[in-house]
């Protein structure tokens, strides 16, 4: 099996290249390294043999006549992503995350598989709204609380990419499916989500340590079981067409108390500072994930105390670091 990763080398992305390479396939990277690295991960993956690794603007309509169409699969992760980046430049998100799905649908050809990656922020209005049940399924309705809101333009671009990809998709006979990522974490994320910030800061040494939203709940999930969801999905023929929930149901978590493991577990002990949540972040998430588990049996399998344990380890030695 020969895949396409669009924005593979970003934080799910990179993960799922990797898993791919170590099953046996061959794989096209492609990304423009806007936030992605191209560090010794990716350099291990050119010299493996089974990773081709190209940069490119997906934003651009000339960048796609260069890429392999002799693929099977094809997963669109290429995004921007992160809050500070969608509130800083809305416009730019819509622009980047509408833009790569419109074009990716204009170059499919009959016969490819794909997965488009989108998220649980499309829930966050009707969650506060009282309209929507968490855990939440993928058959509830979507709502924009505000379409003027920076927040917001994130879950729009997504919305917009799943009708492109389901309607457009069908168009060229191509099978796909939309995975709702719900809070995946894990190494080399970054530094604009919550575990890998929270991290940073207590690595740092903040005292009066600061958190923000502590009675909000989050199920958080590790990046390995994200990427096992997705590889069992792309394998399930049931699952074409369908949206599917990706996240970890069994271990929902409140800020307040992910703040507690990360002190314990980086041996810290400072004062802590309440703060009110950012405006616009929903109150609670959870994915019901009975859809994924139906199609594929999927089972989370890393518990968030390793999970966290994981990331912390790989942040200490992050270049990166403040």
């Amino acid at each position: 099996m020969r895949a396409l990763v669009l924005g593979g080398a970003g934080f799910i992305g990179l993960h799922l290249v990797e898993r791919l390479a170590a099953a046996g396939h061959d794989v096209v990277l492609v990304d423009d390294f806007s936030r992605g690295r191209d560090d010794e991960r990716i350099a291990a993956l050119r010299g493996s043999g089974a990773v081709d690794v190209l940069s490119a603007d997906l934003t651009d309509p000339s960048s796609w006549p260069r890429l392999p169409r002799d693929v099977d699969q094809v997963y669109l992760l290429a995004a921007v992503v992160g809050v500070r980046n969608v509130e800083a430049d809305p416009a730019r998100v819509l622009r980047v995350n509408t833009l790569t799905a419109t074009h990716l649908v204009d170059w499919l050809h009959p016969g490819l598989r794909v997965f488009f990656s989108s998220t649980s922020e499309v829930y966050a209005g009707g969650v506060d709204a009282g309209l929507v049940p968490v855990p939440t399924p993928e058959d509830v309705p979507v709502m924009i609380a505000d379409v003027a809101s920076p927040r917001l333009a994130y879950a729009i671009s997504k919305l917009a990419g799943e009708a492109l990809l389901l309607h457009g998709a069908r168009a060229r006979g191509c099978p796909v499916v939309i995975g709702r990522f719900h809070n995946v974490y894990g190494p080399r994320m970054g530094a604009d989500h919550v575990i890998p910030e929270m991290a940073l800061r207590a690595m740092a040494g903040e005292d009066p340590f600061r958190i923000w939203g502590a009675d909000q709940f989050r199920a958080f999930c590790h990046v390995d079981d994200a990427v096992e969801a997705v590889v069992r999905l792309m394998a399930t023929p049931a699952a074409d067409g369908q949206v599917v929930h990706i996240g970890n149901d069994s271990e929902q978590t409140n800020i307040g108390d992910l703040a507690k493991l990360v002190l314990r577990l980086t041996g810290l002990a400072p004062a802590v500072r309440h703060l009110p949540a950012p405006p616009r972040s929903v109150g609670r998430r959870c994915p019901d994930l009975s859809r994924l588990r139906q199609l594929t049996g999927f089972e989370p399998s890393v518990p968030l105390e390793e999970g966290v344990r994981r990331t912390l380890d790989w942040y200490r030695t992050w270049p990166n670091r403040p």
